[in-house]
């Protein structure tokens, strides 16, 4: 059976094809009794609507893209949620992806998105995507960088001072009187951590007394971070920091989680523990996790209100917005 068309539609509601299409995209400016016969008339043939004819005719959808890091990160499930919710206010709906830290992912998911025509990207990079992105904006479609500033000064992005962050971090635990700090954190592609132990070196610097040793991971995941805490309570006491700051919370609560069950450490006693993005469970872990917030919600919203802009207006000038992280001090860095 056929499906539907819009002239079916129309004859069975008896009004014209074009008061069809006013229903379906400007319904305001029809009365609602005609509203509501062209509605019951959908209803009754189970007209659905051909979405990719509708946007091969405006040259783009009501979508917005968008990739994340890490989809097991709370905190880009709060920028997605708050970008959802900002897009859904000005008529889009967001079709999210998550790279997981790879970018052959993240290049699927471009193409995915060129291919659907989307109006526009916004991307948590694991790598330098300027060129590709180029490419698409060529075609109309702009981007926002999130959580991360471009190489590209002609893209706008919405992100966090992270090397202000790092800074924080190390200030914080060498005022509680620690002198051997480890930074676990990693790829150190990914800019976000490598702001952060720039950050975090450049206070240590300045304190000849004071230690940074880097652990390297290959993710920024729980599991990750019970694999370092492993490595750290298996050293001898005399080769141990005192004092760990992992690049993000999910690393933080892996090796909190190790040292806890693993019983010969204490925190903070033993070794004191920074955390960076102050998600929901950093608060609420065994022993409550000390943390670099970001604001992520403010994130996700101004993100898309300026890729709509751009994408309203292309020969807007790119802007570069860098709000800056706060400390929240909990129980996991108590002053010796």
């Amino acid at each position: 059976m056929a499906s539907a068309s819009v002239k079916d539609v129309a004859a069975l509601a008896q009004v014209s094809v074009g008061t069809v299409s006013n229903v379906l995209n400007r319904p305001e400016i029809v009365s609602a009794e005609t509203v509501e016969r062209v509605h019951l008339a959908m209803e009754k043939l189970s007209y659905v609507r051909n979405e990719a004819a509708r946007q091969l005719r405006l040259g783009h959808s009501q979508a917005i893209g968008l990739i994340s890091l890490s989809g097991a990160n709370p905190f880009f499930t709060d920028v997605a949620t708050a970008a959802e919710n900002a897009a859904a206010d000005a008529g889009y709906s967001v079709i999210v992806g998550n790279s997981t830290e790879r970018q052959d992912r993240e290049s699927g998911y471009l193409n995915l998105f060129e291919e659907l025509r989307v109006r526009g990207v916004l991307l948590a990079p694991v790598g330098d995507a300027a060129a590709r992105l180029r490419r698409m904006r060529d075609r109309g479609i702009p981007a926002v960088l999130v959580d991360r500033v471009s190489s590209d000064s002609t893209f706008s992005s919405v992100s966090v001072d992270d090397v202000a962050g790092g800074a924080m971090a190390a200030t914080h635990l060498i005022e509680t009187g620690r002198t051997r700090i480890a930074f676990v954190g990693g790829p150190l592609a990914i800019q976000q951590v490598a702001d952060r132990l720039a950050g975090a070196r450049s206070v240590v610097e300045r304190h000849p007394e004071v230690s940074l040793e880097v652990v390297d991971v290959e993710a920024l995941n729980v599991l990750e971070g019970r694999r370092a805490g492993q490595a750290i309570a298996d050293r001898a006491p005399d080769d141990r920091p005192d004092a760990v700051f992992a690049a993000n919370d999910l690393l933080a609560i892996g090796l909190l989680q190790t040292l806890v069950i693993d019983g010969t450490l204490a925190v903070p006693d033993d070794i004191a523990l920074v955390g960076y993005d102050d998600i929901q469970f950093a608060g609420a872990s065994v022993v409550p996790l000390t943390s670099i917030r970001q604001p992520s919600h403010l994130i996700g919203e101004t993100a898309v209100q300026i890729l709509l802009e751009e994408a309203a207006d292309p020969e807007l000038e790119a802007r570069r917005v860098l709000y800056q992280p706060e400390l929240v001090v909990r129980a996991s860095t108590a002053r010796r």
